[in-house]
Protein backbone atom coordinates (compact mmCIF):
# COMPACT_ATOMS: atom_id res chain seq x y z
CA UNK A 1 0.00 0.00 0.00
CA UNK A 2 1.37 3.47 -0.68
CA UNK A 3 2.19 5.81 1.93
CA UNK A 4 0.18 8.64 2.52
CA UNK A 5 0.72 12.23 1.52
CA UNK A 6 3.28 13.87 4.33
CA UNK A 7 0.20 16.55 4.31
CA UNK A 8 -2.16 13.92 5.33
CA UNK A 9 0.10 12.56 8.30
CA UNK A 10 0.98 16.07 9.78
CA UNK A 11 -3.06 16.95 9.63
CA UNK A 12 -3.80 13.66 11.11
CA UNK A 13 -1.15 14.72 14.35
CA UNK A 14 -2.94 18.59 15.01
CA UNK A 15 0.23 19.60 13.32
CA UNK A 16 0.78 22.56 11.24
CA UNK A 17 2.61 21.99 7.69
CA UNK A 18 5.99 21.81 7.88
CA UNK A 19 7.49 25.42 6.37
CA UNK A 20 4.60 26.96 7.76
CA UNK A 21 4.11 28.86 11.10
CA UNK A 22 6.28 26.34 13.32
CA UNK A 23 9.01 26.04 10.54
CA UNK A 24 9.08 29.83 10.52
CA UNK A 25 10.30 30.16 13.93
CA UNK A 26 12.63 27.27 13.67
CA UNK A 27 13.98 28.92 10.70
CA UNK A 28 14.29 32.43 12.58
CA UNK A 29 15.90 31.15 15.68
CA UNK A 30 18.55 29.48 13.01
CA UNK A 31 19.31 32.85 11.34
CA UNK A 32 18.96 34.98 14.77
CA UNK A 33 21.94 32.93 16.28
CA UNK A 34 24.36 34.01 13.04
CA UNK A 35 23.46 30.49 11.09
CA UNK A 36 24.69 28.10 13.62
CA UNK A 37 21.57 25.74 14.32
CA UNK A 38 20.70 25.58 18.04
CA UNK A 39 18.37 23.25 19.78
CA UNK A 40 15.05 24.55 19.89
CA UNK A 41 13.52 24.11 23.39
CA UNK A 42 11.14 21.52 24.53
CA UNK A 43 8.05 24.07 24.64
CA UNK A 44 8.87 24.45 20.84
CA UNK A 45 8.83 21.19 19.68
CA UNK A 46 5.27 19.86 21.50
CA UNK A 47 2.98 20.76 18.85
CA UNK A 48 0.05 22.05 19.71
CA UNK A 49 -2.02 18.80 20.37
CA UNK A 50 -4.40 20.42 23.60
CA UNK A 51 -5.86 22.84 20.91
CA UNK A 52 -9.44 22.59 20.81
CA UNK A 53 -9.62 22.77 17.47
CA UNK A 54 -7.10 19.77 16.44
CA UNK A 55 -9.64 17.09 16.52
CA UNK A 56 -12.03 19.13 14.55
CA UNK A 57 -9.07 19.80 12.08
CA UNK A 58 -8.04 16.17 11.83
CA UNK A 59 -11.29 14.77 11.39
CA UNK A 60 -12.11 17.70 8.32
CA UNK A 61 -8.86 16.44 6.84
CA UNK A 62 -9.35 13.01 7.42
CA UNK A 63 -12.73 13.28 5.24
CA UNK A 64 -11.49 15.42 2.73
CA UNK A 65 -8.83 13.26 1.40
CA UNK A 66 -9.40 12.48 -1.78
CA UNK A 67 -11.06 8.44 -2.30
CA UNK A 68 -8.07 6.20 -3.86
CA UNK A 69 -9.27 4.99 -7.54
CA UNK A 70 -10.84 1.19 -7.01
CA UNK A 71 -11.67 1.56 -3.40
CA UNK A 72 -15.55 1.16 -2.56
CA UNK A 73 -17.05 1.89 1.13
CA UNK A 74 -19.95 -0.69 1.58
CA UNK A 75 -21.92 -1.31 4.56
CA UNK A 76 -21.35 -3.89 6.79
CA UNK A 77 -24.32 -6.69 6.26
CA UNK A 78 -23.11 -8.78 9.35
CA UNK A 79 -26.44 -7.53 11.31
CA UNK A 80 -28.94 -8.00 8.55
CA UNK A 81 -27.41 -11.86 8.28
CA UNK A 82 -28.20 -12.32 11.70
CA UNK A 83 -31.62 -11.03 11.38
CA UNK A 84 -32.45 -13.02 8.47
CA UNK A 85 -30.62 -16.61 9.46
CA UNK A 86 -33.74 -17.52 11.91
CA UNK A 87 -36.48 -16.40 9.30
CA UNK A 88 -35.16 -18.67 6.82
CA UNK A 89 -35.13 -21.51 9.15
CA UNK A 90 -38.35 -20.87 10.26
CA UNK A 91 -39.68 -20.84 7.08
CA UNK A 92 -37.61 -24.27 5.65
CA UNK A 93 -39.01 -25.77 9.06
CA UNK A 94 -42.63 -24.95 7.59
CA UNK A 95 -42.50 -26.06 4.41
CA UNK A 96 -40.91 -29.42 5.91
CA UNK A 97 -43.72 -29.97 8.27
CA UNK A 98 -46.42 -29.51 6.09
CA UNK A 99 -44.89 -31.18 3.09
CA UNK A 100 -43.88 -34.71 5.77
CA UNK A 101 -47.86 -34.11 6.69
CA UNK A 102 -48.69 -35.42 3.34
CA UNK A 103 -47.53 -39.05 4.20
CA UNK A 104 -50.14 -39.97 6.39
CA UNK A 105 -52.67 -38.02 4.66
CA UNK A 106 -52.14 -40.05 1.40
CA UNK A 107 -51.77 -43.64 3.72
CA UNK A 108 -54.88 -42.54 5.25
CA UNK A 109 -56.56 -41.63 1.34
CA UNK A 110 -55.21 -45.05 0.05
CA UNK A 111 -56.60 -47.34 3.24
CA UNK A 112 -60.04 -45.39 2.57
CA UNK A 113 -59.64 -46.34 -0.78
CA UNK A 114 -59.42 -50.19 -0.36
CA UNK A 115 -61.79 -50.24 1.75
CA UNK A 116 -64.24 -49.03 -0.62
CA UNK A 117 -62.34 -51.46 -3.17
CA UNK A 118 -63.02 -54.54 -0.59
CA UNK A 119 -66.96 -53.94 -0.56
CA UNK A 120 -66.72 -53.55 -4.24
CA UNK A 121 -65.19 -57.19 -4.30
CA UNK A 122 -67.20 -58.57 -1.92
CA UNK A 123 -70.20 -57.66 -3.79
CA UNK A 124 -68.85 -59.16 -7.17
CA UNK A 125 -67.90 -62.44 -5.43
CA UNK A 126 -71.53 -62.68 -3.82
CA UNK A 127 -73.27 -62.26 -7.56
CA UNK A 128 -70.43 -64.51 -8.96
CA UNK A 129 -71.35 -67.12 -6.89
CA UNK A 130 -75.67 -66.61 -6.68
CA UNK A 131 -75.29 -67.15 -10.80
CA UNK A 132 -72.51 -69.97 -11.15
CA UNK A 133 -75.24 -71.88 -8.38
CA UNK A 134 -78.26 -70.33 -10.33
CA UNK A 135 -80.65 -73.11 -12.10
CA UNK A 136 -79.49 -73.77 -15.72
CA UNK A 137 -81.15 -71.70 -18.67
CA UNK A 138 -81.20 -72.15 -22.28
CA UNK A 139 -78.58 -70.82 -24.09
CA UNK A 140 -79.68 -68.02 -26.09
CA UNK A 141 -78.98 -67.70 -30.03
CA UNK A 142 -77.31 -64.24 -29.89
CA UNK A 143 -73.81 -63.73 -28.87
CA UNK A 144 -74.80 -60.31 -27.74
CA UNK A 145 -76.98 -61.87 -25.69
CA UNK A 146 -73.89 -63.48 -23.69
CA UNK A 147 -71.84 -60.14 -22.55
CA UNK A 148 -73.62 -60.06 -19.58
CA UNK A 149 -74.09 -64.32 -18.63
CA UNK A 150 -70.98 -65.24 -18.23
CA UNK A 151 -70.04 -67.88 -15.65
CA UNK A 152 -74.14 -68.15 -16.23
CA UNK A 153 -75.07 -72.28 -16.49
CA UNK A 154 -76.80 -73.02 -19.57
CA UNK A 155 -78.15 -76.20 -21.44
CA UNK A 156 -77.83 -77.45 -24.60
CA UNK A 157 -78.77 -80.27 -26.74
CA UNK A 158 -76.30 -81.98 -30.22
CA UNK A 159 -73.55 -83.51 -31.05
CA UNK A 160 -70.01 -83.02 -31.02
CA UNK A 161 -68.12 -83.28 -34.20
CA UNK A 162 -64.61 -85.23 -32.88
CA UNK A 163 -62.79 -84.44 -36.38
CA UNK A 164 -62.58 -80.60 -35.07
CA UNK A 165 -60.82 -80.62 -32.26
CA UNK A 166 -58.59 -78.19 -30.36
CA UNK A 167 -56.60 -78.02 -27.58
CA UNK A 168 -55.95 -75.52 -24.91
CA UNK A 169 -52.20 -76.33 -23.68
CA UNK A 170 -50.62 -76.32 -21.26
CA UNK A 171 -53.42 -76.77 -18.86
CA UNK A 172 -53.64 -78.61 -14.93
CA UNK A 173 -56.76 -80.30 -13.71
CA UNK A 174 -58.99 -78.42 -11.79
CA UNK A 175 -59.23 -80.65 -8.72
CA UNK A 176 -60.63 -78.98 -5.44
CA UNK A 177 -59.64 -81.83 -3.10
CA UNK A 178 -56.39 -81.77 -4.67
CA UNK A 179 -55.67 -78.46 -4.49
CA UNK A 180 -57.05 -78.24 -0.54
CA UNK A 181 -54.71 -81.51 0.38
CA UNK A 182 -51.69 -78.99 -1.17
CA UNK A 183 -52.29 -75.84 0.24
CA UNK A 184 -49.44 -75.69 3.02
CA UNK A 185 -47.21 -77.12 0.89
CA UNK A 186 -44.56 -75.48 -0.60
CA UNK A 187 -44.59 -77.09 -4.06
CA UNK A 188 -46.29 -79.52 -6.05
CA UNK A 189 -45.83 -80.92 -9.09
CA UNK A 190 -49.45 -81.64 -10.90
CA UNK A 191 -49.77 -83.05 -14.21
CA UNK A 192 -49.74 -81.37 -17.24
CA UNK A 193 -52.13 -81.81 -20.06
CA UNK A 194 -54.60 -80.04 -22.35
CA UNK A 195 -58.21 -78.44 -22.79
CA UNK A 196 -59.94 -80.29 -25.45
CA UNK A 197 -62.36 -77.70 -27.30
CA UNK A 198 -64.67 -79.43 -29.68
CA UNK A 199 -67.72 -78.25 -31.75
CA UNK A 200 -71.01 -79.19 -31.15
CA UNK A 201 -73.80 -78.41 -33.13
CA UNK A 202 -77.11 -77.45 -31.07
CA UNK A 203 -80.20 -78.97 -32.47
CA UNK A 204 -83.00 -77.02 -31.36
CA UNK A 205 -80.86 -73.68 -32.34
CA UNK A 206 -78.91 -74.69 -35.78
CA UNK A 207 -76.33 -73.38 -34.30
CA UNK A 208 -72.29 -75.25 -33.94
CA UNK A 209 -70.59 -74.28 -30.75
CA UNK A 210 -67.54 -74.78 -28.92
CA UNK A 211 -67.51 -76.64 -25.61
CA UNK A 212 -64.75 -77.19 -23.61
CA UNK A 213 -65.15 -80.97 -22.73
CA UNK A 214 -62.58 -81.35 -20.08
CA UNK A 215 -58.97 -82.03 -19.21
CA UNK A 216 -56.66 -84.79 -20.61
CA UNK A 217 -53.06 -85.60 -19.61
CA UNK A 218 -50.70 -84.96 -22.37
CA UNK A 219 -50.28 -88.44 -23.09
CA UNK A 220 -54.34 -88.49 -24.11
CA UNK A 221 -54.11 -85.40 -26.04
CA UNK A 222 -53.96 -88.01 -29.23
CA UNK A 223 -57.76 -88.60 -30.12
CA UNK A 224 -56.91 -92.24 -30.71
CA UNK A 225 -55.52 -93.13 -27.71
CA UNK A 226 -59.07 -92.03 -25.96
CA UNK A 227 -61.37 -93.32 -28.58
CA UNK A 228 -63.87 -94.44 -25.61
CA UNK A 229 -64.20 -91.38 -24.38
CA UNK A 230 -65.17 -89.96 -27.90
CA UNK A 231 -69.05 -89.56 -27.55
CA UNK A 232 -71.55 -90.49 -30.40
CA UNK A 233 -74.95 -89.27 -30.83
CA UNK A 234 -76.85 -86.64 -29.17
CA UNK A 235 -76.48 -85.41 -25.75
CA UNK A 236 -77.89 -83.00 -23.50
CA UNK A 237 -75.22 -80.93 -21.77
CA UNK A 238 -74.46 -78.42 -19.52
CA UNK A 239 -71.62 -75.92 -19.14
CA UNK A 240 -70.69 -72.06 -17.98
CA UNK A 241 -70.82 -69.55 -20.16
CA UNK A 242 -66.95 -68.26 -21.09
CA UNK A 243 -66.74 -65.10 -23.54
CA UNK A 244 -63.45 -64.39 -25.16
CA UNK A 245 -59.66 -63.62 -23.69
CA UNK A 246 -57.07 -60.70 -24.19
CA UNK A 247 -53.16 -62.21 -24.52
CA UNK A 248 -51.80 -61.45 -20.66
CA UNK A 249 -48.19 -60.52 -20.25
CA UNK A 250 -45.91 -62.60 -20.68
CA UNK A 251 -47.95 -65.48 -22.50
CA UNK A 252 -47.24 -67.02 -25.59
CA UNK A 253 -49.14 -66.51 -29.06
CA UNK A 254 -51.32 -68.90 -29.86
CA UNK A 255 -50.29 -71.06 -32.92
CA UNK A 256 -53.25 -72.44 -34.81
CA UNK A 257 -51.07 -74.10 -37.32
CA UNK A 258 -50.05 -76.98 -34.50
CA UNK A 259 -53.49 -76.19 -32.53
CA UNK A 260 -51.66 -75.18 -29.93
CA UNK A 261 -54.11 -72.28 -28.08
CA UNK A 262 -52.51 -70.92 -24.89
CA UNK A 263 -55.92 -68.39 -24.18
CA UNK A 264 -59.50 -68.04 -25.43
CA UNK A 265 -59.30 -66.20 -28.83
CA UNK A 266 -63.09 -67.05 -29.81
CA UNK A 267 -62.88 -65.02 -33.41
CA UNK A 268 -59.86 -67.28 -34.57
CA UNK A 269 -61.36 -70.36 -33.25
CA UNK A 270 -64.41 -70.60 -34.30
CA UNK A 271 -62.78 -69.13 -38.28
CA UNK A 272 -60.92 -72.09 -37.85
CA UNK A 273 -63.64 -74.36 -37.39
CA UNK A 274 -66.11 -72.68 -38.80
CA UNK A 275 -68.55 -72.49 -35.56
CA UNK A 276 -69.74 -69.41 -34.47
CA UNK A 277 -67.82 -67.93 -31.80
CA UNK A 278 -70.20 -69.38 -28.44
CA UNK A 279 -67.66 -71.28 -25.54
CA UNK A 280 -69.16 -72.96 -22.70
CA UNK A 281 -66.90 -75.04 -20.16
CA UNK A 282 -68.81 -78.07 -19.86
CA UNK A 283 -69.97 -79.49 -16.08
CA UNK A 284 -68.21 -82.27 -14.03
CA UNK A 285 -71.17 -84.42 -14.62
CA UNK A 286 -70.62 -84.68 -18.50
CA UNK A 287 -67.46 -86.76 -17.79
CA UNK A 288 -67.81 -90.06 -19.61
CA UNK A 289 -64.85 -92.79 -19.02
CA UNK A 290 -61.87 -92.71 -20.54
CA UNK A 291 -62.76 -89.09 -22.07
CA UNK A 292 -62.17 -85.49 -20.75
CA UNK A 293 -62.68 -84.89 -17.27
CA UNK A 294 -64.93 -82.09 -17.21
CA UNK A 295 -66.27 -78.85 -14.80
CA UNK A 296 -62.54 -77.26 -15.73
CA UNK A 297 -63.96 -73.67 -14.35
CA UNK A 298 -62.42 -72.10 -11.87
CA UNK A 299 -64.26 -69.59 -10.42
CA UNK A 300 -62.04 -67.51 -8.07
CA UNK A 301 -61.59 -63.86 -7.39
CA UNK A 302 -58.56 -62.60 -5.39
CA UNK A 303 -59.63 -60.70 -2.69
CA UNK A 304 -56.85 -59.30 -0.59
CA UNK A 305 -57.62 -55.72 0.45
CA UNK A 306 -57.93 -56.48 3.96
CA UNK A 307 -54.15 -57.00 4.43
CA UNK A 308 -53.92 -53.80 1.98
CA UNK A 309 -56.13 -51.83 4.08
CA UNK A 310 -54.20 -52.98 7.35
CA UNK A 311 -50.62 -51.67 5.49
CA UNK A 312 -51.99 -48.68 4.57
CA UNK A 313 -53.36 -47.53 7.84
CA UNK A 314 -51.00 -48.74 9.91
CA UNK A 315 -48.30 -46.47 7.28
CA UNK A 316 -50.76 -43.66 8.46
CA UNK A 317 -51.01 -44.43 12.20
CA UNK A 318 -46.92 -44.84 12.35
CA UNK A 319 -46.17 -41.78 10.23
CA UNK A 320 -49.08 -39.33 12.51
CA UNK A 321 -46.99 -40.13 15.34
CA UNK A 322 -43.89 -39.33 14.63
CA UNK A 323 -44.79 -36.09 12.82
CA UNK A 324 -46.52 -35.51 16.19
CA UNK A 325 -43.94 -35.60 18.12
CA UNK A 326 -41.32 -34.12 15.60
CA UNK A 327 -43.77 -30.82 15.07
CA UNK A 328 -46.07 -30.61 17.72
CA UNK A 329 -44.01 -31.75 21.38
CA UNK A 330 -40.83 -30.74 19.67
CA UNK A 331 -38.76 -34.12 21.10
CA UNK A 332 -35.42 -32.97 21.43
CA UNK A 333 -32.96 -34.74 19.81
CA UNK A 334 -35.25 -35.52 16.64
Amino acid sequence: MARPPAELEWALLGLPERGGAWGGRAGGRAGGSGGLGAAPGLDELTPPLASPQAPARAVRSVLAAPARPGLAWRPSRCGSSTAEAPATKAEDDSFLQWFLLLIPVTAFGLGTWQVQRRKWKLKLIAELESRVMAEPIPLPADPMELKNLEYRPVKVRGHFDHSKELYMMPRTMVDPAREAREAGRLSSSPESGAYVVTPFHCTDLGITILVNRGFVPRKKVNPETRQKGQIEGEVDLVGMVRLTETRKPFVPENNPERNHWHYRDLEAMARLTGTDPIFIDADFQSTVPGGPVGGQTRVTLRNEHMQYIITWYGLCAATSYLWFKKFLRRTPGM
